[in-house]
């Protein structure tokens, strides 16, 4: 029996959870229809697979119809999701994993016209900043009819073979009762604490009578929403207490503050350059104060972290949720005694980021998370071994080498730096996304336990690639700044690279167009800012940074907006003339009319990259693919074919940034799949 404090079991009530950590709820949004199919299935057993002991579906199940999905969430308001669910449950039972579901009423938190286009409901008429929807006043009948779909709803999950289930009362229905900010109903569900409460347990009353006093059942909830007016830490201790003693209740997994705005729910949930386990001696305290089950789950990424939180005593169980996206693999790699080969989670969140603007979640260097079906997490050993040649040691060319040499194969890798890494170093330039590092580290250190062979500060041109008599030539050269963007006046700006790298020093006056949208754009933003120097961050979109994406901008509006940045959209820069010892803007709109200049003393320009591909071109016509790459069987996860020169006598492919302008998750994306059967 290991000593290791993670590695204890631990009885909840009558279940035995083999180990000390979970995965929280969380949507990927993988469901089809609704229902948690094949894919769905996949991405927890894996976890499962990998050790775990406690897997969370749902982030949130809905359990009624006027709960329509915020994005695409489990309809456990449906009676066809019993098989789904009992497959998903059979598959990490196997594994030695127990699971559980989160359900919820999303009450204003989603909009009316997703689902049914059935009104929301709140208890009172305020609208949720982050989804827009002015719920409807809930009314007696909805009270009772959404009360029956949470019993019938937990009565679904236990006929599933599910172990418990979990309620969300953080910015959902329940909690939207609780908080005096959102409750303006009459008694008996409004005004005091007792009667704000009444609602939760009417319906822990009702779900206990349809699935019995043995069933598991838990409640995750804010105990403090930190905002002026809503529920005080006090108030917590108090629903943590009456939590206990109801009887109801198995076990508490607490969450501190509240996610009706992207900045509250960034500091619910913290991304990169953010405090690490802000919450977790919050939790502590709820711990020690009720002596309950405590569960509880806040940027908690690495292992000591996670270790710490039992060992001292502050969680019974605790979440390594975004972690387990990264690497669904991290307990299996504790017992094994390998947690130097655990993948970091480097708190890019694209993974929570992405759900809402590219429909599922992805780990930024992970891409097979999500894709199980197709990608594999664990890499086979090739049946016959070849010489691979990469041209790159950026993030696609890492992975390139890193799958290569999984397999089993020779490989060496040029790269015309004296340090790899690519754009991820120069991104890892801004303090607090010096993280993204871990995606290059993790990577050099597999690469050279593998045996994988690095030429530094070395311009691979044909005849250097080709000395090596390869089998595979692997070009990720990735790209170089496109500031060719306006009709005239290029050679008079500057890139967004040459500010965060410090090649060129911010003006006084300072304009950046920003036509890429993604993080380049913001990280030059602040470093001009703190300058001194006076911004304007100007775009032709109708919003600024959309690559960005929502929890991620939150650290750079604090940033920016303290240094008094100011921000324009729908604007476009046409072209720019000097002016004596100033530049002129020609300032026109997509949306036509405008014209009107403007004087600075610098402009910065970010406009994506242009592909290095001269090396590409120059292999192709000898290559035995000519570079081609079948999209079907890419696609499909299946091993490449071509062969249209019979002349050639190796294979070429080149991948990310070598190819068009995208980002991190797609270069390692490319690489994987490539590369995985070669």
């Amino acid at each position: 029996m290991s000593n290791d404090p993670l590695l204890q079991p631990y009885q909840l009530k009558h279940l035995t959870l083999k180990n000390r950590i979970m995965t929280t709820a969380h949507e990927p949004a993988y469901p089809e229809d609704g229902m948690p199919k094949e894919r769905y299935r996949a991405y927890h057993a894996e976890r499962a697979k990998g050790g775990i002991a406690l897997t969370m579906t749902a982030g949130s199940a809905a359990v009624s119809r006027d709960s329509p999905p915020a994005f695409n969430n489990i309809l456990a308001y449906k009676d066809e999701v019993v098989p789904w669910m009992k497959e998903l449950a059979d598959a990490c039972h196997e594994h030695g994993a127990a699971v559980m579901i989160q359900l919820t009423h999303l009450g204003r938190r989603t909009r009316w016209d997703n689902g049914d286009w059935l009104p929301v409901v709140s208890p009172s008429h305020k609208r949720e900043t982050a989804h827009r929807a002015f719920p409807k006043k809930i009314e007696d009948w909805d009270i009772e009819r959404i009360i029956e779909d949470y019993a019938n709803a937990a009565e679904r999950m236990k006929a599933g073979g599910l172990d418990g289930i979990e309620l969300e009362a953080y910015g959902h229905l329940m909690d939207q009762f609780w908080s005096p900010l959102t409750n303006e109903l009459d008694a008996p569900y409004g005004g005091s604490l007792d009667n704000r409460l009444r609602f939760t347990f009417e319906v822990l009353a009702a779900i206990r009578r349809r699935v019995g006093s043995d069933f598991i059942v838990g409640v995750r909830y804010t105990a403090d929403e930190v905002l002026d007016g809503g529920l005080t830490k006090q108030d917590g201790f108090e629903i943590s207490r009456r939590l206990k003693e109801s009887g109801l209740v198995d076990f508490l997994n607490v969450i501190r503050g509240h996610i009706d705005t992207d900045a509250g729910l960034t500091d619910v949930i913290p991304v990169q350059g953010m405090a690490s386990s802000p919450h977790l001696d919050f939790a502590g305290e709820i711990r020690e104060a009720t002596k309950f089950p405590t569960f509880h789950a806040a940027k908690i990424a690495d292992v000591a972290t996670a270790r710490h939180a039992i060992a001292a005593g502050k969680l019974d169980m605790v979440g390594m949720t975004r972690a387990h996206m990264t690497d669904p693999h991290i307990v299996r790699k504790i017992v094994e005694g390998r947690e130097g080969d655990i993948r970091p989670c480097v708190g890019a969140n694209y993974c929570l980021d992405r759900i809402y603007q590219g429909g599922a979640a992805y780990c930024i260097h992970n891409p097979a998370t999500g894709r199980e079906t197709t990608m594999p997490h664990d890499i086979a050993k090739a049946n016959v071994r070849r010489k691979v040649v990469i041209v790159g040691a950026g993030p696609a060319g890492l992975e390139a080498a890193r799958v290569a040499a999984e397999r089993g194969h020779e490989v060496v890798v040029f790269e015309a730096a004296s340090r790899p890494g690519g754009q991820v170093r120069l991104t890892a330039q801004s303090p607090r996304r010096r993280d993204m590092m871990g995606i290059i580290d993790w990577r050099m250190a597999q690469c050279e336990a593998r045996g994988v062979a690095f030429r530094f500060d070395t311009w691979a041109e044909a005849s250097v690639a080709l000395a090596e008599n390869p089998d595979v030539v692997i070009v990720a050269t990735g790209g170089f700044p496109d500031t060719e963007s306006l009709a005239s006046g290029n050679d008079l700006v500057v890139s967004t690279w040459d500010i965060i790298s410090g090649d060129v020093k911010p003006g006084m006056n300072v304009l950046l167009f920003d036509d890429a949208g993604d993080h380049a754009a913001m990280q030059a933003a602040e470093v001009i800012a703190r300058s001194g120097a006076k911004l304007e961050v100007m775009t032709p979109d109708r919003a600024f940074a959309p690559e960005v994406m929502a929890m991620n901008l939150v650290p750079y509006m604090r940033s920016l907006q303290k240094l008094d940045v100011t921000f324009t959209v729908t604007y476009r820069v046409e072209t720019v003339r000097r002016g004596g010892n100033e530049l002129i803007a020609l300032i026109g709109s997509d949306y036509g009319g405008v014209r009107k200049e403007r004087r600075f003393d610098q402009i910065v320009v970010n406009h994506g990259t242009i592909p290095m591909d001269a090396l590409y071109f120059e292999l192709k016509p000898l290559s035995r693919n000519l570079g081609a790459i079948d999209y079907d069987d890419l696609v499909a996860g299946r091993a490449q074919k071509s062969a249209r020169n019979s002349d050639g006598e190796f294979e070429l492919f080149r991948i990310g940034d070598a190819v068009s302008a995208r980002n991190t998750h797609a270069a390692i994306y490319d690489a994987l799949r490539l590369v995985k059967d070669l």
